[in-house]
């Protein structure tokens, strides 16, 4: 039985190569087209079992940069990049809030004389008019009156009519931000009625005369400014008169 082994062996190991099979061809003179062909036929073979040349190799492709530093090619082109956050705006002015614009909105509506910025006012920051708004009620709660929801609701159902109107006052039309947000910085003197309800009453002639001295305040910046943010010239006492509506609703909400 290990005389069968060794045979079996013996049969599959061989040390035949073709460099012996060329020395052959050429020592014992056979048919030199024969063994070229054999030799073409081994170059020839795939590379799972067989021989292949060097020169026939696929070369990799040369990198010439750094570790975790891609290299740099001519073809691509090279994208911009912002150095840091310098060139960047502020967050604020992304948000749409210009504390310098608002302070000037807020003293072009304590100087009703003061001519208006047309350019500034016609933008639609609701900044102000929120914290006025908050402001209104809060005055008016410090008095005893929780009237949030009615500050709230005749400033939407206000800004709905004065949109209406001045859309067909005007020729250029006006939008829904610009509405509220002037209407909105113009309930600042109406804040000051709220805060003179809670140290004394306004019911009374003092307070009445001082409520109808706000009514004209907050009516008379209104329309100034919507007169110059949509060039209205000559129609200023047309739109003071719903304004003054408005902000008579306002007046009753403080005073009584």
């Amino acid at each position: 039985m290990s005389s069968f082994e060794q045979f079996h062996i013996d049969f599959y190991q061989s040390n035949y190569t073709i460099e012996d099979q060329e020395e052959g061809c050429n020592s014992y003179g056979s048919d030199k087209n024969l063994c070229e062909s054999r030799r073409s036929q081994a170059e020839k073979q795939p590379a799972g079992g067989a021989f292949v040349p060097s020169d026939m190799l696929p070369s990799p492709p040369s990198y010439s940069g750094q570790i975790l530093q891609p290299a740099h090619s001519p073809d691509t082109p090279q994208l911009g990049y912002v150095d840091g956050f310098d060139e960047e705006p502020p967050l604020l002015e992304e948000l749409g809030i210009n504390f310098e614009h608002i302070w000037q909105k807020t003293l072009t509506v304590l100087n009703p004389m003061k001519p208006a910025d047309g350019s500034i006012m016609n933008e639609t920051d609701l900044t102000g008019p929120m914290v006025f708004c908050l402001a209104l009620g809060a005055t008016l709660l410090m008095a005893g009156k929780v009237h949030f929801g009615y500050v709230y609701g005749m400033s939407a159902i206000g800004c709905l009519a004065m949109h209406a109107l001045l859309n067909l006052m005007s020729a250029s039309g006006v939008s829904h931000g610009c509405v509220a947000s002037v209407l909105g910085y113009c309930l600042l003197p109406m804040v000051i009625l709220s805060s003179s309800a809670v140290v004394f009453s306004l019911q009374g002639i003092p307070g009445t005369v001082l409520a109808l001295f706000i009514i004209g305040w907050c009516s008379l910046s209104a329309s100034k400014i919507f007169t110059s943010a949509l060039a209205m010239e000559g129609q200023q006492l047309l739109i003071a008169y719903p304004c003054a509506l408005l902000y008579g609703l306002f007046a009753l909400l403080t005073v009584f």
